[in-house]
């Protein structure tokens, strides 16, 4: 890749969202979900060129967004320079506040199939990092699709007990579409346990098949 092509790949990115919106395409369907969640403070994780976070902050939520991009954020900042954007790794995320402390916030989302574009191995400990960039009770928010040989649900659904995450609601749409074992896509919600049980691989394999009863 040369550095034409390597400094233009934020614009490229950007540019096929606008296409999509001006044929009518909808394009924040994941803000509004997130906004109809209730919160407050997001954590926009894999947050691309801003598309997302700034549509939240318009809906008058406090966010952050990380990426690993240069080129992305170079994009998101040129539009939303008011905003926070910060040029980080999601597995050894660790953002702090001003004295210090991890901060916090009620959701961290991963969005545009986030998960299936990090590097391979390092899925455990993003979902741990981002875990410990919640409040006790916070939201960890993810859509993608299925990859067989990559993620499935119930491996996902693993990685996020070990952090502390149980599985509190499953769609197969960000416009809340019923979800089912057979569908393609999946929006999960897990939710940060105040008081974390020990993991083990049964109960996690339980407390899905709760879910799902």
């Amino acid at each position: 890749m040369d550095l034409r092509s390597r400094s233009t790949r934020g614009e490229d990115f950007d540019a096929a969202f606008e296409a999509r919106a001006r044929h009518g395409m909808d394009v924040h369907g994941e803000a509004r979900f997130v906004a109809s969640l209730g919160v407050r403070s997001v954590l926009d994780a894999g947050c691309g060129t801003g598309r997302m976070a700034i549509e939240l902050a318009r809906s008058g939520l406090d966010v952050v967004g990380v990426d690993v991009d240069p080129s992305m954020l170079d994009v998101a900042r040129r539009k939303a320079p008011h905003l926070e954007w910060a040029l980080a790794d999601l597995a050894t995320l660790h953002l702090v506040d001003r004295q210090g402390r991890n901060r916090r916030f009620d959701a961290a989302v991963m969005a545009g199939n986030v998960m299936l574009f990090v590097r391979r191995g390092t899925e455990a400990a993003i979902v741990a990092a981002l875990a410990t960039h919640l409040q006790p009770g916070g939201l960890l928010v993810a859509g993608f699709e299925l990859d067989a040989g990559r993620l499935t649900w119930a491996a996902y659904d693993m990685l996020c007990a070990r952090a502390g995450l149980r599985l509190h609601e499953r769609w197969s749409t960000w416009d809340r579409d019923v979800w089912t074992a057979a569908s393609g896509f999946a929006v999960s919600i897990h939710r940060l346990d105040e008081a974390p049980e020990p993991f083990s691989d049964r109960s996690a394999e339980e407390g899905t098949q709760t879910y799902l009863a």
